[in-house]
């Protein structure tokens, strides 16, 4: 059988696992997948503390489930938790994890059939001497209204999750659901325009204006020394402390990756390889079989702390239509290689940061590089230069805002150039499954957004997100302004080498609103009711669009949907 070179390796990754015998003696857990919702809580008491956390690196998500039950049980007896939600929160992290935390996790009163939900969080368990595994139903029920919309969205999402360790050395996880869907208005636009769902891959038409698609995620991860800990899966990452990401996001479908994680005294560097789609088959406008053309995508990133309070970490990456060994050295400097070997491979660099400069306040922020001309960027002729692409981001998170207990303040800029992400060959643009790899929104566009974050009562969690955008869409046809990522950065530009500025083609601006509130009937099971207000315009400003969205949904150990883009 022939073997493709990702195959290769994985295979030779997974049989030098084997053979490596573990030299901590604790158990390893599985990596939690990224809600935005469920790392908050962590974060926000890193904040209040002041200090960075030896435990759980913020700067690259998800994290292990262990290393969270550590940190939670770190916090215990701490001027952190102050009031009953703090402590309905510690108990429920503590539980969420209760294999690997230290603090006292009570089982259920009155299990079901007495041997299924033994505990709060799982339908059946069994964690022995030398195996662990924990099994639990997903579902997601969810049904809506919105203005001037025939057909209402709802959405129907079914399936199973599994977790558990093995010798407690290798930690594993796999999670599989099948959904039904009709999107509101502005993410059915999204997806019509990409062919593409956001945040998932191959779909099918559902009825007349529907999708059906199957998600599936699993990985395992082991420590080979005490330092170094390696990860194969099929899932997302995301990089960085902000709600966005210019480095890698959690937007595009699950894809194919390797990953190193070696922490050594106050460093710690993360590199990953995966495998991504770099196109998709259609027809009439659907997904069809076929041979979906890859591509290899490389990247590493050295965090370090400076003192007890900040932050930093350096990356780049490159983006290459084909496997290229000299790619998987995990200390080079990727350009440095892309210029010995005169290759076209996309290659970004940049870094990123937060200080908490005072308990309870953070600064935080990214800049991503693609492009850089000295001359051109500080030269009066060089003004809007098209080889000046770059993305950055600055944001600031208040934890317990004006001294009111459990309210929270996030407040965030993002802007890329036009052109930003795009290239001039072929399956190298930064994106999966035709999907941006980082901002939703690509590039050529500035954003501004406002969170607020409040927990009342210790079940109830209320939020708001502001989201304010201004970017340059493109004209039907295959004009390119330089803000979908998928589009040949030298091909149907109406402007020249200079004068690109963020906001040119056809001047669009959103301002979007949505107020959720969440309760916790039980342990993971959440009642949600939101309030959507979108209001669009494009080239006539005097001529708004303007819809309100209202949802009521029932989940299960299922991460809440995100139509904040």
């Amino acid at each position: 059988m022939h073997k493709t070179p990702s195959l290769r390796l994985f295979i030779s990754i997974f049989f030098l696992v084997l053979g490596v015998k573990s030299p901590e003696a604790k158990a390893q857990g599985s990596y939690l997948p990224y809600d935005r919702d469920y790392y908050h809580q962590l974060e926000r008491y890193e904040i209040l503390s002041g200090k960075t956390s030896s435990l759980i690196n913020t700067g690259f998500k998800p994290y292990r489930r262990d290393r969270i039950a550590q940190f939670v049980d770190s916090l215990t007896n701490q001027s952190v938790i102050q009031t009953s939600a703090d402590r309905f929160n510690l108990a429920y992290l503590s539980q969420d994890n209760w294999e690997f935390s230290a603090n006292e996790t009570p089982a259920s009163k009155s299990p079901f059939l007495k041997s299924l939900y033994q505990r709060p969080g799982d339908f059946a368990h069994y964690v022995g001497e030398d195996f662990g595994i924990h099994l639990s139903p997903v579902i997601y029920l969810a049904g809506g209204v919105e203005t001037e919309q025939d057909r209402k969205p709802a959405r129907l999402t079914r399936g199973l999750v599994v977790r558990g360790s093995i010798d407690k050395k290798v930690g594993f996880f796999t999670y599989l659901t099948t959904t039904e869907t009709f999107f509101p208005s502005w993410v059915k636009d999204y997806a019509r325009y990409y062919g593409a769902v956001p945040g998932e891959g191959f779909w099918k038409q559902y009825q007349t204006e529907g999708y059906n698609y199957f998600s599936a995620m699993g990985h395992f991860n082991f420590h080979l020394t005490k330092s170094i800990e390696f990860q194969v899966g099929h899932d997302r990452n995301f990089v960085g402390e902000g709600y966005r990401s210019f480095q890698l996001s959690d937007f595009s479908n699950p894809y194919m990756f390797v990953k190193i994680n070696t922490k050594v005294w106050r460093f710690q560097l993360t590199n990953l390889w995966s495998q991504l789609t770099a196109d998709v088959f259609y027809d009439r406008g659907r997904p069809t079989d076929g041979r979906y053309p890859q591509k290899y995508f490389s990247y590493h990133r050295i965090g370090f702390n400076v003192g007890k309070a900040m932050n930093l970490g350096f990356y780049s990456s490159v983006m290459t239509d084909k496997v290229n060994f000299n790619y998987f050295n995990p200390i080079v400097f990727y350009r440095w290689v892309e210029q010995q070997q005169g290759t076209p491979d996309k290659v970004m660099l940049g870094l990123d940061g937060k200080w908490m400069f005072r308990p309870g306040m953070e600064l935080y922020g990214q800049f991503a590089l693609d492009e850089f001309v000295f001359n051109e960027f500080f030269g009066i002729d060089g003004k809007g230069s098209k080889r000046n692409k770059y993305g950055i981001q600055a944001g600031y998170k208040y934890i317990n805002a004006l001294g009111i207990s459990n309210l929270d303040l996030q407040l965030e800029w993002n802007q890329a150039r036009p052109y930003t992400f795009q290239e001039k060959f072929d399956y190298q643009s930064y994106s999966n499954w035709r999907m941006p790899l980082t901002h939703p929104r690509g590039a050529n566009f500035r954003e501004f957004l406002g969170i607020l974050r409040y927990q009342p009562l210790p079940k109830l969690q209320a939020r708001w997100i502001g989201m304010y955008q201004k970017y340059g869409a493109d004209e039907s046809g295959e004009v390119n302004w330089g803000g979908d990522v998928l589009k040949n950065r030298l091909q149907n530009s109406p402007t020249g080498l200079f004068g690109n500025f963020i906001g040119q083609g056809i001047e669009t601006q959103v301002i979007q609103s949505q107020l959720s509130a969440s309760y916790m009937v039980k342990h993971n099971f959440f009642i949600d009711l939101s309030h959507t207000f979108r209001r669009r315009t494009a080239q006539d400003l005097n001529a708004p669009q303007t819809s309100q969205f209202v949802e009521l949904a029932f989940r299960l150990n299922f991460i809440r949907p995100d139509y904040n883009f």
